[in-house]
């Protein structure tokens, strides 16, 4: 089935995927969240043989700048909490993806479109770049897991601050932050994006996989990560790409993983 507010493109075992939405400035309607979840969980795993994913959005205004709003009027307590809870699931596929992915955020990227780049990996900021969950300003909160990334990634105190706030953070304060990893200039967020990929296919596939699980760990309640990162590092140990990588540094030469 083909995606209408999607676009998908591969370069170089890379998939661009890019939120084209241009007109409403990316925003996530239901139809893009239910596309990105049909892409994460049916689509993405099949293709193996990908380096990475890139998210971006369409045009140089916004990454993505928010929500449908119109979409929520309609709203009660049932039906909001059941909203919340579906793109909370879909960002959840994101982050728990065994392939890295790296947002390439240009312009807006509020609301839920910061919590979409959250739920990435890594995220790349154009000078341009703008972030913020202005909920508040509505007379809600963030529901796809604002109020949760965002501390994990800038602390409590200045979480809260933009939270109740609603102010933005231009992609230098981000940085400073470290709510982003790195910031260039406008238009090249994707390049730099592929050059981190491209540096990150060099390094074993399946201890890539188990990062991205054993990090992920750290953060759930229902989890100790410590325990997680024994029990992964023990499975690593019997790769053969453990064996391949040892090799190669006492042989003194680059290793040829194969994801095994």
């Amino acid at each position: 089935m083909a995606y209408e507010n999607l676009l998908i493109t591969e370069e170089d075992h890379i998939l661009i995927l890019t939120i084209n939405r241009e007109q409403a400035l990316n925003a996530l309607n239901t139809q893009t969240m239910q596309e990105l979840h049909r892409f994460f969980s049916e689509d993405a795993p099949k293709r193996s043989h990908l380096k990475g994913i890139i998210v971006t959005g369409a045009g140089e205004k916004a990454f993505v700048a928010g929500a449908d709003i119109k979409e929520f009027l309609g709203l009660d307590a049932a039906s909001g909490a059941e909203m919340a809870s579906f793109g909370q699931a879909v960002f959840f596929l994101i982050e728990r993806f065994p392939k890295p992915v790296i947002a390439a955020v240009n312009g807006f990227a509020l609301g839920g479109g910061c919590e979409l780049a959250m739920a990435c990996h890594l995220r790349i900021a154009a000078e341009d770049a703008r972030f913020g969950q202005p909920e508040v300003n509505l007379g809600i909160i963030p529901g796809y897991g604002g109020t949760q990334r965002l501390i994990q990634y800038i602390g409590k105190s200045k979480a809260v601050e933009l939270l109740m706030t609603g102010d933005m953070l231009g992609a230098s304060e981000a940085w400073r932050l470290g709510l982003v990893n790195h910031v260039v200039p406008n238009g090249l967020t994707v390049d730099k994006a592929k050059e981190i990929l491209n540096k990150i296919a060099k390094k074993g596939p399946v201890a890539i996989q188990k990062v991205i699980e054993s990090v992920n760990a750290y953060f759930q309640f229902d989890e100790d990560g410590f325990a997680r990162e024994v029990r992964e590092f023990g499975n690593t140990t019997g790769t053969a790409d453990f064996r391949e990588g040892a090799a190669a540094f006492i042989e003194k030469r680059k290793p040829t993983f194969t994801g095994k």
